[in-house]
């Protein structure tokens, strides 16, 4: 599965939204710092997302309700810091996943591959 991304640029222009309300929803931690992919290019580093799941979460964002702040609204979307999760870091960024979220990790080299899931989620009951 290829994962699509979109340029902030393009992001703010499909969804009408000022660089200031990004940033100012990341401070927030509606929208994760590990969100944030940057990338070299021609032209000098540019930011692109997951358009995926940076499209759902600017589409929650908007659609609140006029009576709903900001907090509330991070208060119902932002995990719980005390929550299980799994950093992924690599040269690129990292990327953290809620533990409840995975459904498998695999490590991979050439032809083979090993299913190290429950590997992990032992490291998780130690700590539990």
């Amino acid at each position: 599965m290829d994962t699509k991304l979109i340029s902030k640029k393009d992001l703010l222009q499909r969804y009408g939204i000022s660089y200031g309300a990004l940033y100012r929803w990341k401070r927030k931690g509606l929208i994760p710092e590990d969100w944030f992919i940057k990338t070299a290019t021609e032209t000098g580093q540019e930011t692109f997302f997951v358009e995926e799941t940076i499209c759902a979460r600017i589409e929650q964002i908007l659609s609140r309700g006029e009576n709903t702040s900001l907090d509330d609204l991070a208060a119902t979307l932002v995990p719980d810091e005390s929550e299980p999760r799994l950093r992924i870091v690599t040269s690129s960024g990292e990327k953290t996943f809620l533990w409840e979220e995975i459904r498998g990790i695999y490590a991979e080299n050439g032809s083979e591959r090993e299913e190290i899931t429950q590997r992990i989620a032992a490291l998780f009951e130690r700590k539990g």
